[in-house]
């Protein structure tokens, strides 16, 4: 990383919830074009530092210094989405445009763009359907287009694959990789490491401070996912990509690391 390229740079950074320290010490950077997933179990600060990343919270020890005018997405976790709102699929990505006009009502520029986007994620024919009668993979598209309304710089994924299916984590994986292949800058969280984690060409482990920062083959390693999980795990290299497995040597299918 030069830090010449940077769009977010985090030093010392440190964040408390009340009595709680949650990070200590963490320096970062986001670089233009980067993909990276933030590692880690529940607990051990990873939305927190998305967060920080996204400016909705603000450290209470360090700096956190952004590019003017960067602009950066949000996509959430899907668990925590109400899915009875009433609203269709383009409905839903048009509420994410930015408010520049004293008029709500979308003009026909914003839902031809709409279509475009739509049609650029593959579900351009569910424009018309209730967001509650997607399928998971779908739903992932729908926020994935929401976010891609605000021409970002930068996307941030909370979670992007948690609770669906391995179909759908291989399709979220390889649109991800699409898009930062066409120059979007993408950090997520997981904690899913064989699923996930192994094929992402960045990872920054983490344990309310960054325990490594590398390629999956260095930061997959026995002594750095005992440090972050908390449990001694084995690592294969399958196919050049490296496997968590248990100490009974099954593949750790379950992510019980996770």
């Amino acid at each position: 990383m030069t830090g010449r390229e940077a769009l977010i740079t985090l030093t010392d950074v440190g964040f408390t919830y009340g009595a709680s320290p949650v990070l200590s010490g963490v320096d970062y950077e986001v670089d233009r074009g980067q993909f990276t997933g933030i590692v880690g179990p529940s607990g051990s600060g990873k939305t927190t530092l998305l967060r920080l990343l996204l400016g909705t919270l603000r450290p209470t020890r360090g700096t956190v210094v952004r590019e003017p005018d960067l602009a950066i997405s949000y996509v959430p976790q899907l668990e925590t989405v109400n899915w009875n709102f009433p609203v269709t699929v383009s409905d839903c990505v048009l509420m994410s445009r930015k408010a520049t006009r004293l008029i709500p009502r979308p003009t026909r520029a914003e839902r031809a763009e709409v279509g475009e986007v739509l049609d650029r994620l593959g579900i351009a024919d569910l424009a018309d359907r209730h967001i509650r009668d997607l399928s998971g993979g779908q739903q992932q598209r729908m926020f994935l287009a929401r976010a891609l309304m605000r021409r970002p710089n930068l996307l941030l994924l909370d979670e992007p694959t948690s609770g669906v299916d391995v179909q759908t984590r291989h399709e979220v994986l390889h649109l991800l990789a699409d898009l930062n292949e066409q120059g979007l800058a993408i950090v997520l969280t997981t904690h899913d490491l064989n699923g996930m984690a192994a094929h992402l060409p960045h990872l920054l482990a983490l344990h309310h401070r960054v325990i490594a920062s590398g390629t999956p083959a260095e930061v997959i390693v026995p002594s750095v996912v005992e440090q972050v999980f908390g449990a001694r795990m084995d690592i294969l290299q399958h196919l050049g990509v490296p496997l968590v497995v248990d100490s009974a040597g099954d593949v750790d299918r379950t992510n019980r690391v996770g």
